[in-house]
């Protein structure tokens, strides 16, 4: 079963329009390396939650729209070694990260092993 990177992240709403572009040229770059799918999903019907939520989780502010991602993979082997390349991929080069278009501290990721696919 797929091996699952998943992420969680804050983006100002003024700045969705770089992000999706930063995005897309991330996910053509995994697909090039062997991911298996690379997706991207904007809030819709997130509320905040009185104990815990999407937008409590990401520290959002006022202006920043929730966005959840997944990248597929057939194998956590697999993942390894395609995020190896990835990173060393010179189109993911970031000449300075205070361009980048959301805050990665507050971004939640990690690995996960399917349990249950239909």
């Amino acid at each position: 079963m797929p091996y699952v990177d998943g992420f969680i992240l804050a983006v100002p709403t003024e700045k969705m329009e770089d992000y999706k572009k930063m995005a897309q040229t991330a996910g053509e770059i995994w697909i090039d390396h062997g991911a298996l799918s690379f997706v991207e999903t904007v809030a819709d019907d997130v509320p905040y939650g009185e104990v815990t939520s999407f937008p409590r989780a990401v520290l959002q502010k006022e202006g920043e729209t929730v966005v959840f991602s997944w990248i597929t993979y057939e194998s956590r082997e697999a993942r390894d070694e395609i995020n190896k390349k990835v990173m060393a991929d010179p189109r993911l080069k970031i000449d300075d990260p205070h361009s980048m278009p959301f805050d990665g501290k507050r971004m939640i990721y990690g690995g996960f092993k399917t349990l249950i696919e239909l």
